[in-house]
Formats: structure tokens, C-alpha cells, sequence
């Protein structure tokens, strides 16, 4: 048998011993390299909110912290069933190399997915100032927040909408497509953040609430420009993708719920414990909050990589599952793994060696600032300590999605962030007075937690 079997989603290893080993990590790699550079990309936009946020106030600041959590819980639970099109796709591709209609139908039941989602979550975007009113936050900055969520509520749908294009390109083996358009959508952002903050290029100055409509008019960019590069490219073009778009296929909407509604409730879990803590940081005040949003920003940043290297196993998993190749699972899964301990080791030691002067990257005026500074460094060491767990249960959990393993992992998810995570934020914080940085080491025990139970889960599953 040829070492690879090539088709529509990328070469296919079939072979066995070392060099299959290292024929697999070159297209995991292949495929993942180009996928942390957009996760890298959406991520620096959303860095670019809060460092220019940071320069306007750091009450605008915690409050745009505030908006995100309620805006990112409604995204997470969204874009589940978005993000089930990558597996579906890589299990007909696998099972039939040239499953176009297939392919199709995925795509189809993506976008119906998101239409029906969108209504229900923009109604509770716009109730953000009352659900933070609830939580007990402070009424100036839920108010604020509130504003924010206002003008930003308009992107949700352009968003989801560019997760379902995205997977699909990312499910062909085409990660350069939303590539090309994260590169865009920095500066787009970027330039849509310096006018309707500050008020530049004869804009009015907006502050908080140009914030918001600059990643709403951001994400609606994102959404046109992939369509564009879709079209332009001819092997994604191929699919015809909104042809019969009117038409329900009931059992691949069915699936797409299946997956999807277990995929974006473990998101959920893990990002809800983050947004959790942010909402625990409120009730310290404005330093502690602002503190644990810069903190926050570096872990995110470096959680990006493994991630992008999680969505390129998901894809060789399935390719590899759909085939009945229960030896290219195990290759696809642990080699991810192992790529993601190795960058996150690096990466643990330049935080652990330069947190000052990370956290003061983001302040004009360091000195006037001082509180927040030494509060984001305490932060900063409990970060560098848990990235490699971070990174572990990022791949082993993305390798479960490619097996279409979503309900396990959904459970470990709610079991290690809820649980355990969570009891000891609180815990730490209060019992034992350590505050914010009880609410750290609260995280990262979630977070080791995790990466054992999702880790034991892949063995047992690909395991012969």
C-alpha cells in the first residue's frame, strides 16, 4: 500500500512503524502550522481591543471584560454546533474520498444551525446589564458593559457564520483561506478600534461603545471576506456550498446538533470557569479586575497554538476514523500531544522569566499603574505553571472530536472546571484569603484535572 492515500482533506497515512510516525506529523503540522497563525490572528484582535481599552481607562477596560464574558458565553454555546461541520466532514471524506454532496449537506446544516441559534442569543446579549446586575457587579460597570454589549450584539451572527466557512476550508486541508482573512481582520479591527475609541479620521469619539461596534463591524468583515476567498479559490469553490440552501437534511441537522450542542457545552465549561473568575475579580475591585484581564490575555495568546494544532488532529482523527485506521488515530492524537508539550514548555519559561515586563506592555503610564502591574505578575507565575496541562487537554480534547467523541469529554469538561476547578477558586479566594490569585490557583488545578481525565479518555478509544 502507497505510504499516503491522498484526497480531498489532505494525504492520508497509511503506513506503519517510524516513518508513518513521522509522515503523520508532517501533515498534522502541514495542516496545524497555518491554523495557530489564524488562531494567533483572532486572538491579537481581540489584544488590540484591550490594549487600546487600556489606554482609554481601566474602567473601560474591566467593563469591556464584563461585556466579553456574557458575549463570549452566548458565542461558545453558538458555535458548537458550527465547529461539528470539521468532523462530519473529515469522517464522509475518510469513509468516501469524493463525497462532495456529503460535504455539502455538512456546510448546509452548519449555516440552518446558526440561523436557528442566532435570535435566542442576541436577546441575551441585550439583556447583558441586567444578568450582570444579578451576578452582583458593580451597577457603573455593568452599565458599561451593557453599552458595550449594545453595538456589539450585531457581529454574533457574522461570527458563527465565519465558523462554519472556516471549518469547512479547515476540514479540506485549506487553512490558508481563513488565514488570509484573520490577516485582514487585524488591521481592520485594528484601524475600526483607533477611529470609534479615540475618534479619529473624523469619527466621533465613541469610547467604550465604538470598542464594540469596531469587532461587530469586524466580524461581518471576516464573514464577507472568507465567502470571497471561498470563491476564489477553486478547490473549496467545487462544493457549491449554498446550493440548495433552502433544503433540510434532517438527519445531517440532526448530527450537527448532536455533536454540536456536546462540543460548545464543553467550551462552555472551560470558558465559563475563566469568565467565572472574572466575575469573582469584579467583586475585588477594578485592580484585581483589570489585572486578571491582561493575565488572562497571555495564557490565551499561548492556548492558541496547541489549539491550532487540536483542530489539525481533529481533522487527521476523523480522516483517519472514517477509514476504520484505528493506527492512524493513535498517530494523529499523540503526535498533536506531543507538539503541544513542547511548545508550551518554551512558552512556560518566558513567562515565568519576564512577567513584569509583559504586564507592563499593556499601560502607557507603568508607574501610575503600579497595583495592576504587581497583581498581573502574581498572576503571570500561576500561568507559566499550568501551560502544559493547558495544552494537553486542548488536543486530547479536539482528538476526541475527531473519534465524534463529544459527550465524554462534555462531562469530564463539567466535572474537572465545575467540580473541582471552581470549588477551589472560591475556596482560595475566600476561605483561605487569597483573593485573585486564590482564583489562579484555582484555574490551574482545573485545568491538570482535565488534561489527565481527557488524556486516560484518548487512550482507552484508540487503544486496539
Amino acid at each position: 500500500m502507497d505510504e499516503f492515500a491522498t484526497i480531498d482533506a489532505g494525504p492520508r497515512v497509511t503506513g506503519h512503524g517510524s516513518k508513518a510516525w513521522m509522515a503523520e506529523a508532517r501533515a498534522v503540522l502541514r495542516l496545524g502550522l497555518p491554523l495557530c497563525v489564524t488562531q494567533l490572528a483572532q486572538m491579537l484582535i481581540m489584544c488590540t481591543d484591550v490594549f487600546m481599552l487600556g489606554h482609554l481607562s481601566k474602567t473601560a477596560l474591566a467593563a469591556a471584560a464584563l461585556g466579553n464574558t456574557v458575549f463570549f458565553i452566548c458565542w461558545l454555546v453558538g458555535s458548537g454546533p458550527a465547529m461539528a461541520v470539521s468532523p462530519m466532514i473529515a469522517h464522509a471524506l475518510g469513509a468516501s474520498a469524493r463525497d462532495v454532496v456529503g460535504v455539502r449537506a455538512s456546510v448546509r446544516m452548519g449555516f440552518w444551525s446558526v440561523a436557528m441559534l442566532s435570535l435566542p442569543l442576541i436577546g441575551v446579549l441585550l439583556c447583558t446589564r441586567p444578568i450582570l446586575l444579578a451576578l452582583g457587579q458593580q451597577p457603573l460597570l455593568a452599565a458599561d458593559a451593557g453599552r458595550f454589549c449594545t453595538a456589539l450584539f450585531i457581529g454574533l451572527p457574522f461570527s458563527l457564520g465565519f465558523q462554519v466557512l472556516r471549518n469547512f476550508a479547515t476540514a479540506l486541508s485549506r487553512p490558508a483561506a481563513p488565514l488570509i482573512v484573520m490577516g485582514l481582520a487585524v488591521f481592520f479591527n485594528a484601524l475600526g478600534d483607533y477611529a470609534l475609541i479615540f475618534g479619529h479620521f473624523g469619527v466621533p469619539r465613541l469610547g467604550l461603545v465604538g470598542s464594540g461596534a469596531a469587532s461587530a463591524a469586524s466580524f461581518a468583515f471576516s464573514f464577507f471576506a472568507m465567502l470571497a476567498v471561498i470563491a476564489a479559490t477553486p478547490a473549496l469553490r467545487r462544493y457549491r456550498i449554498f446550493h440548495r440552501s433552502h433544503r433540510i437534511d434532517a438527519e445531517r441537522l440532526a448530527e450537527v446538533f448532536r455533536l454540536g450542542l456536546p462540543i460548545g457545552m464543553t467550551m462552555l465549561f472551560e470558558i465559563a470557569l475563566f469568565n467565572g473568575a472574572t466575575l469573582i475579580m469584579g467583586g475585588f475591585g477594578v485592580a484585581n479586575l483589570a489585572a486578571h484581564q491582561i493575565a488572562l490575555m497571555i495564557p490565551s495568546l499561548t492556548f492558541m497554538v496547541p489549539l491550532g494544532i487540536g483542530m489539525a488532529a481533529t481533522v487527521r482523527v476523523g480522516l483517519a476514523a472514517g477509514a476504520g485506521d484505528r493506527a492512524g488515530v493513535r498517530r494523529a492524537g499523540y503526535g498533536a500531544m506531543l507538539m503541544a508539550i513542547v511548545f508550551m514548555s518554551g512558552t512556560a519559561l518566558l513567562i515565568f522569566l519576564f512577567p513584569r515586563a509583559i504586564a507592563g506592555l499593556w499601560f502607557a503610564d507603568p508607574a501610575a499603574n503600579a497595583d495592576v502591574i504587581a497583581l498581573t505578575v502574581s498572576f503571570l507565575y500561576v500561568a507559566a505553571a499550568f501551560q502544559i496541562a493547558d495544552g494537553l487537554q486542548v488536543t486530547a480534547s479536539l482528538s476526541l472530536r475527531g473519534l465524534k467523541d463529544a459527550r465524554a469529554p462534555m462531562w469530564i469538561a463539567g466535572a474537572s472546571y465545575w467540580l473541582a476547578g471552581f470549588p477551589a477558586c472560591l475556596l482560595l479566594a475566600y476561605h483561605f484569603h487569597l483573593r485573585g490569585l486564590g482564583v489562579w490557583y484555582g484555574l490551574a488545578f482545573s485545568l491538570f484535572v482535565a488534561a489527565a481525565a481527557l488524556m486516560t479518555r484518548f487512550y482507552m478509544l484508540a487503544r486496539d
